[in-house]
């Protein structure tokens, strides 16, 4: 297998049936990215990094495994372009940093790391949906309907010396045909608002925004429209915007190597507003980041708005080929 000219990646990774081994990984952080950096981490109980005398870890040999791209439902040219090595090459630097470094060993690779990226689908704002224009127009015409049957009755009251008129039936007006339009709207937008919730959940799970526990749960119907749904409310935003992402799970690699079994070690999360920003630009300083959490739990969703500055590291170079893993 000859080494394509598109490999960039500081860590032999396993792709294609072979694994490669590259050195120096190379990223750049450009200027413009804006928006809040969302990390969300955890550990299993059975994942205890060693520190050494001078208090920093001790190194880990791991290995890039490819998990796959989560596609976005509009064309992105900054995330479009981009494949699974030139996502494990800027993921491979912030790694560096915090002593997990490339294995040239399989006998000696302690995780495997597998990658997931890309960018969420989200709900279609409220100001575009159907059913919440139904609603809006049969309220309006029961409100017409009852403006009208209230005015007349209060005149005919008034022609009799009466000029406190208060209805006793709260629906006077509205017709048989309204209440039918009014109970199928409010259905239809009932069902909307399902569809809604659904995929919010989906997408807090994804990005680790249901670590708050105030998305899908009973806890934050409850908040809703009160004084203390400020947190919920600045959730749900975030959310509701498409956002690019991360997700990388660590697993015990030679337990999946040799007793072909799933041992998840840790996981992070970590994602930033599609809004404004460009995935090929954001990615690193969103990990770099996200990289105080590899490895170590975040003890929730942790929230913060980019830095300004830059990152350069030098260009990568092709070190060798070893064998395959599994063979």
């Amino acid at each position: 297998m000859k080494a394509s000219k598109s490999i960039r990646a500081g860590v032999w990774c396993l792709a294609g049936g072979a694994v490669l081994w590259l050195a120096d990984p190379s990223v750049r952080a450009m200027d413009g990215v804006e928006g809040v950096t969302a990390v969300s981490a955890k550990v299993s109980k059975d994942y205890v990094r060693t520190k050494l005398p001078d208090g920093s870890f001790q190194p880990e040999a791991y290995a890039f495994g490819e998990g796959g791209k989560w596609p976005g439902e509009i064309s992105d040219e900054t995330i479009d372009k981009l494949h699974f090595i030139d996502v494990a090459t800027v993921i491979a630097v912030p790694l560096a940093i915090q002593k997990y470094v490339p294995a040239k060993d399989p006998n000696k690779t302690k995780l495997l790391i597998m990658v997931y990226w890309g960018t969420t689908a989200v709900p279609p704002p409220t100001s575009t949906s159907v059913a919440y224009d139904n609603l809006s127009i049969i309220q309006n015409k029961i409100a017409q309907s009852q403006g009208l049957a209230k005015a007349m009755a209060a005149a005919a009251n008034a022609g009799q010396g009466n000029t406190h008129y208060h209805p006793s039936d709260p629906n006077v007006g509205i017709s048989d045909s309204q209440m039918d339009e009014l109970t199928s709207a409010i259905s239809l937008l009932n069902m909307e608002n399902e569809d809604r919730d659904r995929t919010d959940f989906k997408n807090a799970l994804m990005l680790g925004y249901d670590s708050p526990g105030l998305i899908g749960t009973e806890e934050g119907k409850y908040v809703r429209g009160t004084a203390f749904s400020i947190d919920r409310d600045d959730l749900y935003a975030e959310i509701e915007e498409n956002r690019y992402f991360v997700v990388l799970m660590a697993y015990d690699f030679q337990v999946l190597w040799k007793q072909k079994k799933h041992k998840l070690l840790w996981e992070t999360r970590f994602s930033i507003s599609e809004r404004r920003n460009q995935f090929d630009k954001a990615l690193p300083v969103m990990a770099r980041y996200a990289s105080q959490y590899f490895g170590q739990p975040s003890h929730g969703l942790v929230r913060t708005r980019v830095p300004e500055g830059t990152v350069d590291i030098k260009e990568p170079t092709l070190i060798e080929l070893l064998s395959d893993p599994k063979k």
